[in-house]
């Protein structure tokens, strides 16, 4: 990953979910990409992941700080 690493959740119509960490630069990619539609690839610290954008319902990303503990 280039940069610092995000988690994300990309929802999907019908309730599915997905959960991913992402590089910054992949989120600003998947971001540009979704007024497009069609299949976008968004490599993940997992693998590659193929996302229909036309499915797409929204994209949540968590803020970049760390949490440790319950507070």
């Amino acid at each position: 990953m280039s940069s610092g690493s995000r988690r994300i959740t990309i929802g999907f119509q019908g309730g599915q979910a997905l959960a991913l960490r992402v590089s910054d630069d992949q989120l600003k990619a998947l971001n540009g990409a979704l007024a497009g539609g069609g299949w976008h690839d968004v490599q993940s610290e997992d693998g590659p992941v193929r996302v229909n954008l036309a499915q797409v319902v929204y994209v949540s990303a968590d803020k970049d700080e760390s949490r440790v503990g319950f507070g």
